[in-house]
């Protein structure tokens, strides 16, 4: 039996991608010297309740822990376990917690052969999934880089990965090979995703003023069946624009929010959660620090994305759920801290990208939340206008569609709904005299007001009405009296992206 102390073993630094056609650059040689080529076939044991990497491999039980992720997303994993099977009870039971599977009473076996192992992760919901992998092995400038292809039933991807004991040789070495340096996607991540487990897969949006959970179940025919959709207003953007930072209060309410909908998704015994942060993260100067709390508290690690990756996913969301006509579209998606469009025509998409438009800016900035003047609104609109310039001069498009909490509150309003329905939401058809009627509820009341109007989310009541201007002038700009609601929004993209075929 061959079991490597830990201890005796300096844990390395990992970035990691999938996809398909993956290749190193075309002067890669100048940088890297190839070592080896190998070929081997491994077991892994995939556990949704875990992110540990557990496979079989040369008769050899291999488990890896992940100890820490740094600000620049790079993983950090700690060998715990190299043995050969019969494992001893101590050895048996370390898996089983690297898997995060509940350790029977008695565990008293005096060795766990292949067949009994296998036997004790069969009955906690733990996938044993065969892989083939091809492996190219190079090192250069203190890394070792691995170009594979791994093989899981009749699903192929390529996966690149950069290791090294050294951190910033690795955000050097992604640099230099031509990949923007991402969140990791680690192995066990990646073949659950590879594998298409069946079970709860969860999504999490980190947005300016609020976070959503979007909990689904893949079906045998790969359509999902939605478990969970909610969302928390948080208001993590409060303050933001007068200081550059995430207050403290808005922090706390935020965290507490990701930390329940992540306990929620597990208890669900959801196969991953993918968690993505848009335009307030972005922009905060110590969004970092706020991203580590999460992490440290809840496991889950927050991707911030692009404005124009919000908008591709905006893109996807609608596609699958409304629908694309055969002629040009707009979907557009206003948040708390930003706006993001997207121009296409059927599935095509020709243009995408963000503006820093949102509600809470302008809530704050003109004193929104509450009773204005005509004056005042029409001051907002314009400083509205004037940020918007992006829009201006184009061709009015064919169909406007639009998603988000502010436009989704709109059609709960326009169709009276005491309690939200996504399906009576879902498609309705907002016309710009119904906006403006609208508009004029929410300027002549106070946010407590507002509350009382049947259909609007009462933590929303303070940014609705900066909210609904930015759509409003969007169909201004865009030359069309009436838009199309998508109750699908980022977090729906999201789960397909990560875990639709």
């Amino acid at each position: 039996m061959a079991d490597t102390p830990a201890h005796e073993i300096v844990p390395r630094w990992e970035w990691r991608t999938f996809g398909t056609d993956l290749a190193l650059p075309a002067d890669a040689e100048a940088l890297l010297t190839a070592t080896e080529v190998r070929e081997s076939d491994e077991r892994y044991a995939l556990s949704p309740a875990a992110e540990a990497s557990v496979k079989l491999r040369d008769d050899l039980v291999d488990v890896k822990h992940l100890e820490r992720v740094d600000d620049d997303g790079l993983e950090q994993w700690r060998p715990v376990l190299k043995a050969e099977p019969p494992l001893s009870v101590e050895e048996a039971r370390r898996v089983l917690e690297a898997l995060a599977v509940p350790v029977p009473d008695p565990f008293d076996r005096e060795t766990y052969g292949p067949e009994q192992f296998r036997e004790l992760l069969r009955s906690d919901g733990v996938e044993s999934v065969p892989v083939h992998k091809t492996r190219r092995r190079f090192t250069g400038e203190g890394c070792l880089v691995e170009l594979t292809t791994i093989r899981v039933g009749d699903r192929v991807s390529d996966t690149i990965a950069v290791e090294s004991e050294d951190p910033a040789s690795v955000v050097a070495m992604v640099t230099r090979l031509g990949f923007p340096l991402r969140p990791n996607v680690s192995v066990p991540r990646g073949l659950k995703r590879l594998a298409r487990l069946p079970g709860a897969y969860a999504v999490i949006d980190v947005g300016t003023n609020s976070v959503k959970l979007h909990l689904a179940e893949r079906l045998d025919d790969g359509r999902w069946r939605t478990l969970v959709d909610r969302s928390e207003i948080t208001r993590l953007g409060e303050g933001l624009d007068a200081t550059g930072e995430l207050q403290t209060e808005p922090r706390d309410r935020t965290l507490d929010a990701i930390a329940g909908m992540a306990a929620e998704a597990r208890s669900a015994r959801a196969v991953e959660i993918a968690a993505v942060g848009t335009a307030g993260l972005r922009i905060a100067s110590n969004s970092s620090d706020f991203l580590r709390e999460v992490l440290e508290r809840t496991g889950v690690a927050i991707e911030v994305i692009s404005g124009e990756e919000e908008s591709r996913l905006a893109y996807l969301a609608v596609k699958a759920g409304v629908g694309l006509t055969d002629g040009t579209i707009v979907v557009f998606d206003t948040g708390g801290g930003s706006s993001q469009y997207t121009f296409g025509a059927g599935d095509r998409v020709e243009e995408r990208f963000s503006v820093e438009v949102g509600a809470v800016r302008f809530t704050e900035q003109f004193g929104l939340d509450g009773p204005v003047s005509a004056e005042t609104l029409a001051e907002a609109r314009a400083a509205i206008a004037a940020d918007l310039g992006r829009l201006d001069g184009r061709e009015s498009p064919d169909a406007l569609v639009a998603l988000g909490g502010v436009v989704t509150n709109l059609a709960a309003v326009k169709h009276a709904l005491a309690e939200y329905d996504p399906d009576v939401v879902q498609g309705t058809v907002l016309e710009a005299t119904e906006i403006d009627r609208q508009l004029e509820l929410y300027r002549t009341r106070t946010a407590d007001e507002r509350r009382a109007i049947v259909g609007l989310q009462p933590k929303r009541a303070e940014v609705v009405l900066a909210g609904a201007c930015v759509v409003r002038v969007t169909m201004e700009k865009l030359g069309r009296d009436s838009l199309v609601v998508s109750d699908r929004g980022l977090r729906h993209g999201l789960l397909l992206d990560r875990f639709g075929d």
